[in-house]
């Protein structure tokens, strides 16, 4: 299908102020979501976690965007007062989100291969589909717990609501409830832009201010250039055989209509906050897997008892336990445990938090908390910043940034950027970072990154 086109129902209006914006919901059968990607409109979005919320949208009711030191702030006033005007008459688990992400540096600037890409963009959908395994609320009372999926829509009123929502539940219920997700498209080609001996000498770099106290640690990272051999590249079938390959980690896809499509299957929650509970996590340190469980389990000691590895991860731990103290929230941390992916084994430790005081709190001011953490910036957290914008030589763009979803009451849940890429056209580039403390070694490190770049390379050839 031509999508720079686009279908008409899902072109209304953006304008500042709409007059009293309606969103109306259904239940749906099973439909395959990325069918749903397929029906002519973009921008297009996609949201899953591992434990069952997923979500696909197209079209844009409001669009949200920002830019500067300001731009949490702001992406939630004017989300505020589009959400206050908003009237849903639906269950809850179908209310509209404004889904998207930010940067990971507040001066970005979306030029390419970013265009299109702000600094922060959210996208309360036209038409959102919503798969859940939340009940109606006689279910849940009832102590019942149904999966459901269910389609709503925004209009500009109700007459508009009430029709486009018809209009889209006869032409969703045509799509298939399977989609294939086939192969990948091939690699003609891999360039790392980032040689061995630039790499070495950014490692050397960031050790000397290691070693002069400047810092304590810094994340660098790399990109790597494929040369798609095939068609173009099916981003909702990629999505799909990552989460058969890494059942237990998030999924997302944000598809810019003047740019190009950023998507990825990170391991790391950044936070997810339902009323005054928040839940995030520490995710730092890793290793291969290995051959056997044995070998699995030879790797994991080894981490486990490195001073370097469990530097590295306290310094995640404690960042963000000080992030979220600093919101009058009383903290638990959990106990270390090891994370199994496809190819990596992680250090992760799990983190709770209930929030006290103000009412009037929101996943944002959460986020702007924790952004970034030192699993993906470094401490201090200025330090790490500049040391970032000298040594690395590309736009990290959204990599490594909060990608999620918030609603009208400010729940909502983001993701790290993490195991990402970005597609322009025939050509993807990859995302891939590591953390340089005290005892790292340039050559370790560059192994490592390599591996981190397998899991959506693997799903390209």
């Amino acid at each position: 299908m031509d999508r720079s086109a686009g279908d008409g129902r899902l072109t209304g209006s953006t304008a500042e102020h709409p007059s009293d914006p309606v969103s109306r919901s259904c239940e749906l059968g099973d439909v395959s979501f990325g069918a749903v990607l397929d029906v002519d409109g973009t921008p297009r979005v996609q949201w899953a976690t591992p434990d069952g919320l997923e979500l696909v949208g197209c079209g844009i009711a409001r669009r949200f965007t920002a830019t500067g030191r300001q731009r949490f702030a702001r992406v939630r006033a004017r989300a505020d007062d589009y959400f206050a005007s908003l009237e849903h008459d639906g269950p809850a688990a179908s209310r509209p989100r404004a889904i998207g992400g930010l940067s990971f540096h507040d001066g970005h600037e979306p030029s390419e291969p970013w265009g299109g890409f702000e600094a922060a963009s959210f996208v309360v959908p036209r038409v959102q589909v919503t798969r859940t395994d939340e009940g109606d609320d006689a279910a849940e009372q009832a102590g019942a717990k149904e999966r459901g999926t269910w389609l709503t829509v925004v209009g500009e009123d109700a007459t508009a609501a009430a029709e486009d929502l018809e209009y889209w539940r006869d032409r969703l219920a045509e799509l298939p409830a399977m989609r294939p997700s086939g192969t990948g498209p091939g690699v003609a080609a891999t360039t790392r832009p980032t040689t061995r001996e630039a790499w070495t000498r950014q490692v050397e770099t960031a050790l000397e201010r290691i070693e002069s106290g400047a810092l304590e640690k810094v994340v660098l990272a790399q990109t790597l250039e494929v040369e798609l051999a095939g068609s173009d590249l099916d981003v909702a079938a990629t999505l799909e055989r990552l989460r058969r390959q890494y059942p237990n980690c998030y999924r997302f896809l944000v598809d810019q209509s003047e740019g190009g499509t950023f998507f990825g299957a990170p391991p790391e929650r950044l936070v997810s906050m339902d009323g005054d509970r928040v839940e995030t996590e520490a995710l730092a340190g890793s290793v291969p897997r290995g051959e056997t469980p044995e070998e699995d389990d030879e790797l994991v000691e080894r981490m486990v008892g490195s001073e370097k590895f469990q530097q590295e991860h306290g310094l995640v731990v404690e960042a963000i336990r000080d992030g979220l103290e600093s919101l009058s929230a009383s903290v638990t941390v959990g106990e270390q445990t090891i994370r199994r992916l496809a190819t990596i084994q992680h250090l992760q430790t799990p983190i709770e938090a209930t929030l006290v005081g103000d009412d009037d709190r929101h996943v944002l001011e959460i986020v702007e908390a924790l952004h970034p953490t030192p699993a993906v910036g470094g401490l201090p957290p200025d330090a790490a910043w500049e040391t970032i914008r000298e040594i690395e030589t590309f736009d990290r763009g959204w990599y490594a940034s909060p990608i999620g979803w918030f609603d009208a009451a400010g729940d909502g849940e983001f993701a790290v950027g993490l195991r990402s890429g970005l597609v322009t056209g025939q050509r993807v580039t990859l995302f891939s970072g590591n953390g340089i403390v005290a005892d790292s070694d340039p050559d370790d490190e560059w192994d490592e990154i390599q591996l981190k770049f397998r899991p959506v390379l693997d799903e390209l050839r």
